[in-house]
């Protein structure tokens, strides 16, 4: 129950916002829109608004959806005529078939950008009021025989760059280095005022996260100093707040793409993914620490549920606006038969997906060893 509760607050935030995106747009260009719902499956409460549309919570809280005027089959091309022919002129300005291809576009794209975004105003808060921490990286020990050691890294060497990213933050550090794909990692550090690069092949290792979750780690053997044991933090200005979080978000997005990547070639570690049982172990162990943590894992959170939604998949938006690219380089939408293979391989790679997340999530748990 302790891990539950933030898992739900969790993601009827994230499912939320992103529904609310396509909702929002759809609203906008005058499509119909008949239902906004949290969750799939029975509803267990809802209203109607003054246009009709009915706002609802469901049972299963993995997912939403915003159903438009008119929906039916979304790949039947022939059904969709017949479906014009249902309706009077008023109503056929609802319907979101019938709508221009950029705006059917944007309404689609907005769900996942309206996560994005999300996640940039939790992180500008943060940056705003929390503060951004600047403790330098400066190391305090080397261990002996370690890859840092064999490297030549050496005691209170400030480290400035790991592969081409800025380390501006003693916490970047171990993130920048787990997150690599470089299989030798260049180290730009700055000793007795000189600048120099070495590169580092660092070991991977069965550890601990900071909850006591079982994770593989990149080691390179270096302790850092924080003075008097205590982080610093700087609050940012209104710009810096801004382009920090921006910066942020386009970092986890690279490198979660690089991630899936290494995933899909065969060099990457899939036992890693997890799906709706790590994310709520995960979300109560982190808003045990307070409402600062719990924002940071939720803006995450947002950002995966973004990028996701935006894989050319069928079934996910990604894959509608993939339909789209189609519709305007043939200058028409797909055949009938055409989509539904598309759908029918998009169904069968997310309930892959599903199998392989949970199966991961179990073995988390203790169940398979």
């Amino acid at each position: 129950m302790n891990y539950l509760i933030p898992f739900l607050i969790l993601i009827t935030v994230v499912v939320f916002i992103h529904e609310y995106g396509h909702y929002y747009f759809a609203k906008k260009y005058g499509v119909g829109v008949t239902d906004f719902s949290i969750g799939f499956g029975r509803e267990i409460f809802g209203w109607n608004d003054k246009s009709g549309t009915r706002w609802k919570i469901c049972w299963i809280p993995l997912g939403g959806y915003v159903k438009f005027f008119g929906d039916r089959n979304v790949f039947s091309q022939s059904e969709q005529q017949e479906l014009i022919n249902q309706y009077n002129e008023a109503d056929r300005k609802k319907l979101f078939i019938l709508k221009p291809l950029y705006q059917r576009s944007i309404i689609v794209a907005a769900g996942p950008f309206a996560n994005f975004f999300l996640a940039v105003f939790i992180f500008i808060f943060i940056n705003l009021f929390v503060g951004k921490n600047i403790t330098p990286a400066i190391i305090e020990e080397v261990q002996k025989n370690s890859p840092a050691y064999e490297a030549g890294l050496k005691k209170n060497d400030k480290i400035l760059y790991i592969d081409d990213n800025k380390v501006e933050s003693i916490l970047e550090v171990s993130t920048f280095i787990n997150t690599s794909s470089s299989e030798k990692i260049e180290f730009k550090i700055l000793r007795n005022e000189k600048e120099i690069s070495l590169f580092i092949i660092p070991k991977i290792t069965d550890g601990k996260d900071a909850f006591g979750n079982s994770i593989k780690k990149k080691i390179i053997g270096i302790k850092l100093s924080i003075p008097n044991n205590q982080l610093e933090r700087q609050r940012l200005s209104p710009s810096k707040a801004i382009y920090y979080s921006f910066k942020e978000v386009w970092f986890v997005i690279t490198t979660s793409l690089n991630y899936i990547g290494k995933i899909i070639s065969g060099s990457g570690d899939s036992s890693q993914l997890g799906g709706p049982v790590k994310i709520a172990k995960i979300t109560g162990q982190v808003a045990e620490h307070g409402i600062i943590p719990f924002l940071s894992i939720m803006a995450y959170i947002s950002i995966s549920l973004g990028l996701i939604n935006l894989f050319p998949i069928p079934m996910l938006d990604g894959g509608h606006l993939m339909f789209y690219l189609f519709e305007k380089i043939l200058g028409k939408p797909l055949s009938q038969k055409t989509q539904e293979g598309f759908f029918r391989i998009g169904l069968f790679l997310l309930f892959s997906l599903m199998f392989f997340v949970t199966f991961n999530d179990l073995k988390d748990l203790g169940l398979f060893q």
